[in-house]
Parts: C-alpha cells; structure tokens; sequence
C-alpha cells in the first residue's frame, strides 16, 4: 500500500502531470520538425507554447444557437478526467489517493471523455463537431470492452484492484511479460482516449478539425491539453499497472516510475507516428472480431494462475 493524501502529493500529481504533458507535446513539435525536413531546434521544442499564448489572447468562436453550458462542460471534461484518474496512481510509495477500487477509478474518469468530447461535439450546434463526437463514440465502443478485459487481466493477477498492490504483486516478473496482450491493448486504447495519431479521428482533417473545428481561444486550449493530458495519465498509469511500479535497482522508487512512465510515452509518441489512422468502423470490427476474444482469454490466463495458488 502507498502512502496517500498528503497535501504535497495533492499539489505535485497535477503539476508533474502537466510537466509530463508539456514534455510529451515539445517532442512531438521536434519529431514534426524532423518529418518536415527542418532542424530540430529548442525553437521547433517550443513552438508549442507559443501558440499556448496565441490561444489564451484569442477571443472564443460562438456558433448560432450553440448550447454554450453543455460545450463549456464538454471542453472542461478533458483535462478534469485527466487530472482525477492520475490520482489513484503511485509514484514510487507515494500517491494522491489510495483506492481499493483504483483501477475502477481510472477506467471511470477515462470513460468520462465520452461524455466530454460528445458534448464538445454537440454544443457548438454544427454538423463537422457532431460527426466528430459521434465518431468518439464509435472509436469508443472499439476500444473499451478490450480496455476494460486489459484492466482486468492485471487486476486478477493481483487478486486486487488497488493500484499499489497491483504494482507489488509484480516481484520479479512484471505483468507486461506475462500479459502482452492486455499490455499492448492497454497501450492502444492509451492512444485511443486520447484521441491522437491512428486514433485521431474525432479530430480528423476530413471533417475540419471535427470536435476542435468551432473551438478558439481558452477553449481550445484546454481541449488540447485534455488531449496530451489524457496521453500522460495513461502513460503513468501503465507503470504500475504492467512494468512493476517503481520496483528497480539503485534509484529510489519515484525515479523509477518517471523513467518507466518517459519510456512508455516515448513509445506511444513513436506509435502515433508510425500506425496509420484507423477508421472507426473498422476498428470497431477489428476490436469485436480480434481484440475482444484475445483479451478474453488474456484474462483467463493469470485467473488460472490464481486458481493454482
């Protein structure tokens, strides 16, 4: 079990969630340089955050008879949901809030994005941010059953649902050598609530931006952050839940969980490069055919573990 609730660890989860953030997008803007044949400069690095300020001067777009409170709501969702699941989560011995049902939680503010970017999708009362909230919804009923069975692979191979003792049932042998399908479905649907790279296509080009297409200023911005916001929270929560928490050699526990944490997020920004964007009925197809059934029986694995003892 961690220690949990004190107020410096209230006060440092968000601040080292938005630095992780703010880390992810300044990689992403140097990997866009790269791609685009410009030197990768601390300016290409930065470039992020000045568009933070160019948001945050710009006055918000309103649209026609758009439902302002349910929009607003919707841009907030985001970033809160982000913010609330990282607090079940350890840093080393260290965390916000220590669940017994922690990993119900995390899945809980994650599927509150569902919610949030329909509204986003519905408040603006046009048709391209519709389309892309109803395509956040399709994306999500692909990709969060298998979801749901990866949390639940690491969670019975604990025999708990608290996230510290998940990460401590890991002596020895983390669960992501003995669950890479649960590990690897976990590491997509990450991309998938987030809605970035192949899972882009709330937001695609194709329909304007979709759900950021009527969206300017503060309200952007914070969509924005909900989305890398979002990426990092999963990233983090992938530590303890399959690499063994802050569990290593030499370093102290946290070092470990930010290291880990980099490590994962370093892969799915490569990730998001290098998969093509997947429509979402065709991944919808592929997440019943395929990814349903393998998780499935991913479970089954350490539920016979457990049965063994």
């Amino acid at each position: 079990m961690a220690d949990a609730g004190s107020w410096p660890s209230v006060l440092v989860a968000p601040a080292a969630l938005l630095a992780l953030a703010v880390l992810a997008l300044c990689s992403d803007a140097v990997l866009d340089a790269r791609t685009a044949g410009r030197p990768a400069t601390p300016a290409a690095a930065v470039r992020p955050l000045l568009d933070v300020v160019r948001l945050l001067l710009a006055q918000p777009r309103r649209t026609p008879a758009s439902d302002a409170l349910l929009w607003r709501i919707g841009v907030l969702t985001a970033p809160t949901a982000a913010v609330l699941a990282v607090a079940v989560v350890p840093f080393g011995g260290h965390v916000v809030a220590d669940l017994e049902v922690g990993v119900v939680w995390f899945n809980a503010m994650e599927a509150l994005t569902w919610a949030g970017l329909w509204l986003a999708g519905w408040g603006p009362n046009a048709a391209l941010p519709l389309i892309g909230g109803y395509r956040f919804l399709a994306q999500g009923l692909a990709y969060e059953l298998p979801l749901m069975f990866a949390l639940i692979a690491a969670a019975v191979g604990a025999e708990s649902l608290n996230v510290g003792d998940i990460a401590a049932a890991q002596q020895g042998l983390w669960f992501a050598v003995w669950m890479p399908v649960a590990f690897a479905v976990y590491l997509a649907s990450v991309l998938a609530f987030s809605f970035l790279g192949p899972f882009g296509y709330p937001a695609g080009r194709d329909i304007a931006g979709g759900v950021l297409g009527e969206t300017s200023g503060v309200d952007r911005l914070l969509l924005q952050a909900g989305r890398w916001l979002l990426l990092a929270a999963g990233s983090a929560m992938a530590v303890p839940l399959f690499l063994g928490g802050g569990a290593g050699p030499l370093l102290p526990g946290w070092a470990w969980s930010l290291l880990k944490t980099l490590a994962v997020l370093g892969l799915l920004l490569w990730a998001r490069r290098r998969v093509p964007a997947v429509r979402a009925d065709r991944y919808v197809e592929f997440a019943w055919m395929v990814l349903i059934p393998a998780t499935i029986v991913q479970t089954l694995v350490p539920a016979l573990v457990v049965l063994r003892r």
